[in-house]
């Protein structure tokens, strides 16, 4: 059963602050839809990619994902704009985590940033055998 952030260690807390991760992308057309915006399987897999980074950063064990949870795409992503996408470990389990991904979009020319899609993505460390793993071992 996963703890609640209230009860993590300093180590913990720390450790999740250090693995966030950023990432940005440059909207081109070849990843548009015929709406002229992101298809939304780019946008999972990005989400998914930056989610398993900071998954990696956080307890540097191999990880695998699975499952995403209800992911809101609340803002269409046009070409020609910039998507930042930030992942952050929200939840540490024994063998399990998970991780918070928001993507921001931003106008190119203008200071215009909005919060576009969010999403929770779950990992499982595994070891040699792919069998479950401690997610967390304090050194």
């Amino acid at each position: 059963m996963p703890q609640s952030p209230s009860t993590y260690s300093d180590a913990i807390l720390a450790r999740i602050e250090q693995s966030e991760a950023r990432v940005i992308k440059a909207i081109f057309p070849s990843i548009t839809n015929h709406h002229n915006t992101l298809f939304g399987g780019e946008a999972l897999a990005w989400m998914d990619e930056t989610a398993f980074i900071a998954a990696t950063r956080f307890c540097r064990k191999a990880l695998v994902t699975v499952s995403s949870d209800r992911i809101d795409f609340n803002k269409a992503i046009p070409a020609g704009t910039l998507a930042e996408i930030i992942a952050k470990v929200i939840e540490v389990g024994n063998s399990s985590l998970k991780v918070e991904v928001n993507i921001f979009v931003e106008d190119m020319y203008k200071d215009c940033r909005e919060h576009a899609i969010r999403g929770v993505f779950t990992f499982v460390a595994v070891d040699e055998n792919r069998k479950p793993t401690k997610v967390w071992t304090q050194e």
